[in-house]
């Protein structure tokens, strides 16, 4: 046995539905609810593997590039070699079926191999941060309960993440592997009996868990998200048929990897037959050499964070090297305004601007939108309609029940179908606030309904409208504020590029404050936009102390830190 596991094999945690309470809601509401749903079927294989199609790949074109990493291209071929030698250091470990397998080091093609040799093998893949603390990583790897940590940070890997990773697995008792160690030093094996190890046609069962992400929680502790193997395939296929994916494409792997679009982005161009373009991270963040690269890899498809986004576009502008073959550009993790949208849409003329909206504990994305001329219009951009075998719900709080909210009127989105996960691993609380058993879908895969904590609105024609997280509200001077919202408005404004708006605390009492970025680095015109805000909102949403930056301070997935915002002016909860 590897690793320090004491409890139950991770691929019993969250199977089924009975330890989770059902949705208090009325029958009449049930019925209403399943009338005014927003839902879509399609039929999809949730047994097949990645793995599996790479197999297929490399047997009937071996040579077809797959990845491009810097200079170097590796073939359909290579990787399903790679992926067998990794797949044998695992199995020397112990690792099989419902081992949990943690990953440690740089996004690189490596990265996609140690994915689908934990695939092949049947295990759960676990992404750890390379900046995350030994004490954070310990945490997550107790948590976890994980088997081992393949460690790939290469010979000229930086001393301080090899120290922090030697550290946690030390306080975890998880032991590591080192693709620089003797594990992998040995032959690679004949292409022929590399096929034949890795070859996974079909998981063992569609509920078999795939993949954990840890996210932050509100009690200061990491929430392991534990999502099966349907509900990554369902993913996968939702975004091919709604980009309209094929093996003509090229996809950006830009994402952080402890942020869940990095699976995404590694497996659906190997189900097409595609190529993926491994961007480092020094590329991502800068403008001008991320533009540099997606060009240089004739990417056509990149998904990114809203602030990322705006990068791309001044990057664009300052290569003077021609513009990316991009026919698609995917804003995901933050709410994308109107105004981010027109400069896309303005700069990349020829490229879709789809909005995406997800959660991690629901295998990423829900809802898909391509942006239109006619949503520039409004304050808000639609963030879709429902994805394959997914239903939204959007339920308004009655007392200790719930009833449906009727089209057009604001609510809590849930979500049902194949993409709901497990829950949370190592905690069952958090689990039984967030999953109940689906009163509305007698036939849904899962049988389980996430509650996303965010408000929504579907209209009349089923597409989905975020308004920010219900967490985020907050009283000002005794009203209920939407600081989101406040967002949304003053972001439309001609001289806003970038703006955040959160509460603060000041002499006992709570006020919003305003953070803006200029466009054209102007000066900040405060008595301007506040009329501007108290033409179109009431006066507690218009914000009492304002901030100019000159950019805004990101976490390490690309949003913005709104913690670190308040804390720049030394103002702390």
């Amino acid at each position: 046995m590897t690793g320090n596991r004491q409890g139950p094999s991770v691929a019993t945690v969250g199977r089924g539905t009975s330890d989770l309470d059902l949705l208090p809601i009325a029958e009449e509401e049930i019925a209403a609810a399943r009338r005014l749903r927003a839902a879509r079927h399609l039929s999809v294989d949730l047994t097949a593997t990645v793995v599996g199609r790479l197999v297929e790949r490399a047997t009937s074109t071996p040579e077809r590039v797959v990845a491009v990493e810097k200079d170097k291209t590796t073939t359909y071929l290579q990787l399903a070699v790679r992926t067998a030698v990794v797949r044998r250091a695992l199995a020397e470990r112990g690792c099989g079926a419902g081992s949990v397998v943690a990953a440690f080091g740089p996004r690189s093609v490596e990265t996609i191999a140690i994915f689908l040799a934990v695939e092949s093998l049947g295990g759960v893949y676990l992404p750890l941060d390379t900046a995350w603390p030994a004490a954070r990583m310990a945490a997550v790897l107790g948590r976890s309960e994980s088997d081992c940590v393949v460690e790939y940070l290469g010979q000229g890997g930086p001393g301080r993440a090899r120290d922090e990773i030697a550290q946690a697995s030390a306080m975890a008792q998880v032991p590591v592997v080192s693709t620089s160690g003797p594990a992998f030093a040995r032959p690679e094996p004949d292409p022929a009996d590399a096929l034949k190890e890795i070859d996974r046609e079909s998981c063992a069962g569609a509920d078999e868990p795939r993949y954990l992400y840890f996210t932050s929680g509100t009690t200061g502790s990491p929430k392991g998200a534990l999502i099966e193997h349907r509900g990554m395939v369902n993913h996968l296929w939702a975004k091919i048929v709604d980009l309209r994916l094929d093996a003509d494409d090229t996809l950006a792997f830009t994402a952080p990897l402890v942020f869940d679009i990095a699976i995404c982005q590694m497996m659906m161009p190997i189900l097409v037959g595609g190529r993926i373009a491994v961007v480092p991270d020094a590329d991502v963040r800068s403008p001008r050499r991320l533009a540099t690269e997606l060009n240089r890899h004739r990417v056509t498809v990149v998904e990114l964070v809203p602030t990322l986004i705006g990068w791309l576009v001044t990057g664009i502008g300052q290569t003077g090297g021609g513009v990316p073959p991009l026919r698609c550009v995917i804003s995901t993790g933050e709410e994308l305004r109107p105004a981010l949208a027109r400069q896309v849409m303005r700069a990349l003329p020829a490229a879709r601007l789809m909005n995406s909206f997800g959660f991690t504990e629901c295998s990423d994305d829900i809802a898909h939108h391509v942006v239109t001329e006619e949503d520039l219009l409004a304050e808000r951009l639609p963030v879709g309609s429902v994805i394959i075998n997914a239903s939204l719900y959007v339920l308004v709080a009655a007392g200790s029940s719930w009833r449906a909210a009727t089209r057009g009127e604001r609510g809590e989105l849930f979500v049902g179908g194949v993409p709901v996960g497990r829950g949370y691993i190592g905690d069952a609380e958090a689990t039984r606030s967030a999953f109940f058993r689906d009163p509305f879908d007698s036939s849904s895969e899962t049988g389980r309904l996430y509650r996303t904590g965010d408000l929504a609105v579907l209209q009349e024609n089923g597409v989905l409208y975020y308004l920010g997280r219900i967490g985020r509200q907050v009283k000002v001077s005794g009203i209920r504020v939407e600081p989101d919202e406040v967002e949304a408005v003053l972001s439309v404004h001609p001289d806003v590029e970038a703006c955040a708006v959160t509460a603060v605390r000041v002499e006992g009492n709570t006020e919003l404050a305003a953070f803006v970025q200029t466009a054209g680095a102007t000066p900040l015109d405060e008595p301007g936009l506040r009329g501007y805000l108290r033409s179109r909102l009431p006066p507690a949403m218009v914000p009492g102390r304002w901030f100019q930056l000159d950019s805004m301070p990101l976490s390490g997935n690309g949003k913005i830190n709104h913690a670190a915002l308040k804390e720049s002016f030394g103002y702390v909860d």
